[in-house]
């Protein structure tokens, strides 16, 4: 029944809109809504979707930052294909610690039927717009004090949460995670056990949900991952904070995106990302280790 009813809404909906009484439209759009539908405008008409299934625009996705936290840790996972492998990484938490005070976000960005646990938070999008938006989506969905941003290709082996709890505690670090890399002169990355580091990679890194207040999200052009996670690093060291390698048990597997995309292809796009990272942060190697720009 309730879904005639917002049938012959989203109808009386398409007649306001023909005779401009867009407010009059609105109110409906409203009332379609708390049906649990949504009207889609199409050439032809319009198509009634449940809510439950209609996949979001990226700036669609409410904010949950402005609310106090719900948990001590948010960990944020992005699916462009492969899901198989969040679902493992997911697994791995669960079996080397407690979900109390956990928080799983995933961006399904790949238009999967993937069946998640009832726990999980799933933000369907309805198209793949590039690897920092669609980070950047779940990212306004932290509910926890502690944001873990990961790669499907990393499946926790022990407890990493507790390494990361301690290394956070201290406020002058800005970020943490396993996979550190230093630079001389900003072009030549090289990997590095620290403590200190100029970037951490992408793979797995960690930081307090304030530091997206400080230095922003991720940047948007960044349609392919590689040099995302220099570039926030370096935003996030220019806050005057550390950047610190923190070891953590885990194991690395296949990163899916990286060995599925041809080899031509890795490289114009890698060199495309790198060239945007130069456009910002040429010449500022105080931000560098070796620079002097540790945060200590």
């Amino acid at each position: 029944m309730s879904e005639d009813e917002a049938r012959k809404l989203a109808e009386d909906r398409r007649e306001r809109r023909a005779a401009k009484d867009f407010a009059a439209a609105d109110e409906l759009r409203d009332r379609i809504r708390e049906l649990g539908y949504e009207v889609v405008d199409t050439a032809e008409g319009f198509e009634l979707t449940p809510v439950s299934e209609r996949r979001l625009r990226p700036e669609e996705v409410e904010s949950v930052l402005e609310q106090h936290p719900m948990y001590e840790f948010s960990v944020h996972w992005i699916v462009q294909g492969w899901s198989e492998d969040v679902a493992r990484g997911i697994e791995g938490f669960r079996r080397h610690g407690s979900d109390t005070g956990v928080q799983h976000v995933i961006v399904d960005a790949a238009g999967s039927d993937t069946e998640w646990p009832g726990d999980v938070e799933v933000i369907a999008l309805d198209r793949d717009p590039g690897w920092a938006i669609a980070r950047n989506a779940g990212l306004k969905r932290t509910a926890g004090e502690i944001v873990i941003v990961i790669d499907g290709s990393i499946e926790p082996a022990g407890d990493i949460l507790t390494p990361i709890r301690e290394t956070l505690s201290d406020p002058e670090v800005g970020i943490c995670g396993p996979f550190g890399i230093v630079t001389d002169d900003l072009r030549d990355f090289r990997d590095t056990e620290g403590p200190d580091c100029d970037a951490v990679e992408g793979y797995l890194m960690a930081f307090r949900r304030e530091i997206l207040r400080r230095a922003g999200f991720f940047d948007e052009k960044f349609r392919f991952y590689r040099t995302a996670d220099i570039e926030f690093s370096f935003r996030v060291k220019d806050q005057g904070l550390r950047a610190v390698v923190v070891p953590l048990p885990l194991e690395r597997h296949e990163h899916r995106m990286w060995a599925n995309t041809p080899e031509e292809e890795r490289a114009r796009l890698s060199k495309r990302n790198f060239y945007r990272f130069l456009e910002r942060w040429r010449g500022r190697t105080d931000l560098t280790v070796s620079g002097g720009g540790s945060g200590r």
